[in-house]
């Protein structure tokens, strides 16, 4: 196991909010992330995000690190989770260049109870120039893209779903469930429009890779959010 760096000792002030440091070394950083948090600035947005309190808290606030991270892969800003980030180029090229051989669970809350109970979902998927990703018949410029689904539990209005994610394709999961009739909750892109749901309905669960050092196998888990678990419960 890699050396873990512990954060207790960190000062407050240098404590990144909306993030929680699961785990850190010398060579990564893993975090749970909130809703409404950008993982990286889209260059019209200058309001807080990951990378950029992460930047800030390793700078400052832990005496051991190399003072710069370095984004390996994205959360949408209204989706939370784990996420990883490395330390250092080398351990971001080795990321990368295996993320497709890695395991990511998400957890969504859609609407409806699906007639399937286990599928997987496959499609090729564009963008059009409204930035709205969609599926598509042309297999030379559609990016192909598969999801796993299986339903975990179900209420009267909404069933959660855990998902198995094999490709990473923009906002693969929330328009493959839309197109198969189960849009994520308080999807405002690709679902229905519902003042009375405060978030998006998808969580990164688990997130399973190899430490870029040791090449050990690392597994991390989160929750469901308490606000997605109350509204199974409705």
């Amino acid at each position: 196991m890699p050396d873990k760096y512990s954060n207790k000792n960190i000062p407050r002030k240098y404590q990144p909010r909306g993030l929680t440091v699961l785990y850190e070394d010398q060579d990564i950083i893993v975090v749970n992330k909130i809703n409404g948090l950008l993982t990286m600035s889209t260059g019209r947005d200058h309001e807080k995000t990951a990378y950029s309190l992460l930047t800030d808290y390793v700078k400052k606030g832990n005496s051991h690190s190399r003072n710069r991270i370095f984004i390996v892969h994205r959360l949408d800003k209204d989706t939370s989770g784990i996420l990883v980030f490395a330390k250092h180029e080398k351990a971001k090229r080795f990321l990368q260049d295996n993320w497709q051989d890695f395991s990511k669970t998400y957890l969504a809350v859609v609407h409806g109870n699906p007639d399937k109970k286990e599928d997987i979902i496959t499609s090729f998927l564009m963008e059009n120039k409204l930035h709205r990703m969609y599926s598509t018949n042309d297999q030379k410029n559609g990016k192909f893209s598969k999801t796993g689904y299986k339903v975990i539990r179900e209420s009267r209005y909404f069933s959660l779903l855990e998902i198995n994610l094999y490709t990473g394709t923009k906002n693969q999961i929330r328009v493959h469930l839309f197109e198969a009739g189960h849009p994520v909750v308080g999807d405002k892109m690709y679902g229905e429009r519902d003042k009375s749901i405060k978030r998006l309905g998808l969580h990164a669960a688990s997130l399973t890779f190899i430490h870029p050092y040791s090449k050990e196998k690392m597994t991390f888990d989160s929750e469901l959010p308490v606000y997605l678990k109350s509204l199974l419960k409705q």
